[in-house]
Protein backbone atom coordinates (compact mmCIF):
# COMPACT_ATOMS: atom_id res chain seq x y z
CA UNK A 1 0.00 0.00 0.00
CA UNK A 2 1.22 3.51 -0.89
CA UNK A 3 0.48 5.98 1.57
CA UNK A 4 0.77 9.57 0.33
CA UNK A 5 -0.28 13.00 2.68
CA UNK A 6 -1.23 15.43 0.59
CA UNK A 7 -1.24 19.61 1.79
CA UNK A 8 -4.28 21.08 -0.32
CA UNK A 9 -5.02 24.37 0.87
CA UNK A 10 -4.90 24.85 4.55
CA UNK A 11 -6.09 21.64 5.16
CA UNK A 12 -4.52 18.15 5.63
CA UNK A 13 -5.45 15.46 3.09
CA UNK A 14 -4.19 11.40 3.58
CA UNK A 15 -4.59 9.05 0.92
CA UNK A 16 -3.99 5.23 1.30
CA UNK A 17 -3.81 4.25 -2.47
CA UNK A 18 -3.76 0.83 -2.74
CA UNK A 19 -1.96 -1.00 -5.80
CA UNK A 20 -4.10 -0.63 -9.01
CA UNK A 21 -3.87 -4.42 -8.99
CA UNK A 22 -5.65 -5.18 -5.85
CA UNK A 23 -7.85 -8.18 -5.62
CA UNK A 24 -10.97 -6.31 -4.67
CA UNK A 25 -10.26 -3.25 -6.67
CA UNK A 26 -10.43 -1.40 -3.50
CA UNK A 27 -8.01 1.66 -3.51
CA UNK A 28 -9.25 2.98 -0.58
CA UNK A 29 -10.58 6.62 -1.61
CA UNK A 30 -13.78 5.63 -3.04
CA UNK A 31 -15.34 4.90 -6.60
CA UNK A 32 -15.10 8.52 -9.33
CA UNK A 33 -18.49 9.13 -9.85
CA UNK A 34 -19.17 11.68 -12.86
CA UNK A 35 -21.66 14.27 -13.47
CA UNK A 36 -23.67 14.27 -16.36
CA UNK A 37 -22.09 17.58 -18.28
CA UNK A 38 -19.28 19.34 -17.83
CA UNK A 39 -19.29 22.55 -15.80
CA UNK A 40 -20.11 26.25 -17.34
CA UNK A 41 -16.72 27.38 -16.07
CA UNK A 42 -14.86 24.27 -17.95
CA UNK A 43 -15.65 25.80 -21.62
CA UNK A 44 -13.62 29.27 -20.92
CA UNK A 45 -10.71 26.94 -18.72
CA UNK A 46 -10.40 25.18 -22.78
CA UNK A 47 -10.87 27.87 -24.69
CA UNK A 48 -7.32 29.46 -22.30
CA UNK A 49 -5.64 27.06 -23.09
CA UNK A 50 -6.90 25.80 -26.24
CA UNK A 51 -5.52 29.45 -27.54
CA UNK A 52 -2.30 28.82 -26.35
CA UNK A 53 -2.38 26.65 -29.82
CA UNK A 54 -5.16 27.46 -32.01
CA UNK A 55 -6.04 30.69 -33.63
CA UNK A 56 -9.30 32.60 -31.61
CA UNK A 57 -11.49 31.81 -34.93
CA UNK A 58 -10.10 28.18 -34.32
CA UNK A 59 -11.00 28.41 -30.69
CA UNK A 60 -14.46 29.48 -30.78
CA UNK A 61 -15.32 26.66 -33.41
CA UNK A 62 -14.12 23.88 -31.11
CA UNK A 63 -15.89 25.45 -28.17
CA UNK A 64 -18.82 25.68 -29.90
CA UNK A 65 -18.65 21.99 -31.14
CA UNK A 66 -17.50 20.63 -27.49
CA UNK A 67 -20.85 22.30 -26.31
CA UNK A 68 -22.60 20.40 -28.54
CA UNK A 69 -21.12 16.86 -29.07
CA UNK A 70 -22.90 14.12 -27.03
CA UNK A 71 -20.50 12.79 -24.02
CA UNK A 72 -18.61 9.69 -24.83
CA UNK A 73 -15.95 7.65 -22.65
CA UNK A 74 -12.37 6.91 -22.84
CA UNK A 75 -10.23 5.16 -20.71
CA UNK A 76 -7.43 6.93 -18.18
CA UNK A 77 -4.96 5.04 -19.04
CA UNK A 78 -5.32 5.90 -23.30
CA UNK A 79 -6.17 9.75 -23.12
CA UNK A 80 -2.69 9.96 -21.12
CA UNK A 81 -1.05 7.61 -23.90
CA UNK A 82 -2.75 9.71 -26.23
CA UNK A 83 -2.18 13.19 -25.31
CA UNK A 84 1.47 12.18 -24.50
CA UNK A 85 1.19 14.04 -21.18
CA UNK A 86 3.16 12.80 -17.88
CA UNK A 87 0.75 11.53 -15.15
CA UNK A 88 0.97 14.06 -12.35
CA UNK A 89 1.42 12.64 -8.75
CA UNK A 90 -1.59 12.33 -6.39
CA UNK A 91 0.38 15.05 -4.64
CA UNK A 92 0.23 17.54 -6.83
CA UNK A 93 -2.00 20.25 -5.58
CA UNK A 94 -5.17 20.08 -8.44
CA UNK A 95 -4.59 16.33 -8.67
CA UNK A 96 -5.02 16.23 -4.92
CA UNK A 97 -8.17 18.10 -4.82
CA UNK A 98 -9.34 16.09 -7.49
CA UNK A 99 -8.72 12.96 -5.09
CA UNK A 100 -10.57 14.69 -2.01
CA UNK A 101 -13.55 15.44 -4.28
CA UNK A 102 -13.82 11.58 -5.12
CA UNK A 103 -13.24 10.83 -0.90
CA UNK A 104 -16.04 13.16 -0.02
CA UNK A 105 -18.32 11.63 -2.99
CA UNK A 106 -18.64 14.58 -5.35
CA UNK A 107 -19.26 14.03 -8.99
CA UNK A 108 -16.39 15.21 -10.99
CA UNK A 109 -16.76 16.94 -14.21
CA UNK A 110 -16.50 15.25 -17.59
CA UNK A 111 -13.58 16.33 -19.73
CA UNK A 112 -13.12 17.89 -23.19
CA UNK A 113 -11.06 16.96 -25.74
CA UNK A 114 -9.41 17.83 -28.97
CA UNK A 115 -8.84 14.60 -31.18
CA UNK A 116 -5.39 13.97 -32.14
CA UNK A 117 -4.71 13.39 -35.99
CA UNK A 118 -2.64 10.34 -36.40
CA UNK A 119 -1.58 11.65 -40.15
CA UNK A 120 -0.30 14.92 -39.06
CA UNK A 121 1.92 14.18 -35.53
CA UNK A 122 -1.22 16.02 -33.60
CA UNK A 123 -1.55 14.70 -30.37
CA UNK A 124 -4.83 14.26 -28.31
CA UNK A 125 -5.29 18.05 -26.98
CA UNK A 126 -6.97 17.79 -23.18
CA UNK A 127 -8.42 20.83 -23.35
CA UNK A 128 -10.19 20.86 -19.93
CA UNK A 129 -9.32 18.36 -17.03
CA UNK A 130 -6.10 16.69 -17.32
CA UNK A 131 -5.81 16.94 -13.72
CA UNK A 132 -9.21 14.67 -13.07
CA UNK A 133 -8.10 12.18 -15.81
CA UNK A 134 -5.12 12.11 -13.48
CA UNK A 135 -6.35 11.62 -10.76
CA UNK A 136 -8.69 8.60 -11.90
CA UNK A 137 -5.80 7.43 -13.27
CA UNK A 138 -4.19 7.18 -9.74
CA UNK A 139 -7.67 5.37 -8.49
CA UNK A 140 -7.99 2.76 -11.39
CA UNK A 141 -6.18 3.11 -15.19
CA UNK A 142 -9.17 1.51 -16.64
CA UNK A 143 -11.48 3.91 -15.14
CA UNK A 144 -14.20 5.08 -18.11
CA UNK A 145 -13.96 8.71 -17.94
CA UNK A 146 -17.11 10.58 -19.92
CA UNK A 147 -15.93 13.33 -21.81
CA UNK A 148 -17.35 15.31 -24.97
CA UNK A 149 -14.43 15.11 -27.64
CA UNK A 150 -14.24 17.14 -31.37
CA UNK A 151 -12.28 16.96 -34.22
CA UNK A 152 -8.70 19.20 -34.59
CA UNK A 153 -9.42 21.58 -37.25
CA UNK A 154 -8.19 20.93 -40.48
CA UNK A 155 -6.17 23.40 -42.66
CA UNK A 156 -7.77 24.53 -45.55
CA UNK A 157 -5.82 22.29 -48.18
CA UNK A 158 -6.12 19.17 -46.10
CA UNK A 159 -7.26 16.00 -47.49
CA UNK A 160 -10.95 15.21 -46.62
CA UNK A 161 -11.63 19.30 -46.96
CA UNK A 162 -13.37 20.29 -49.62
CA UNK A 163 -13.26 23.62 -51.38
CA UNK A 164 -15.78 25.62 -52.74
Amino acid sequence: MLAVSVACDTTRVAYNLKSRHDDKGDNGVGKVTWKAEPDSHDYPAAASYLSLIATSAQVRDLIEQLKTTPVGHYKAKDMLRASGLALLAPDNPHVAADLAEVTNAKALSPVLLVRGDLTRGIALQIADGYHRVCASYHLDENTDIPCRITDHPRRPDSPGQTTG
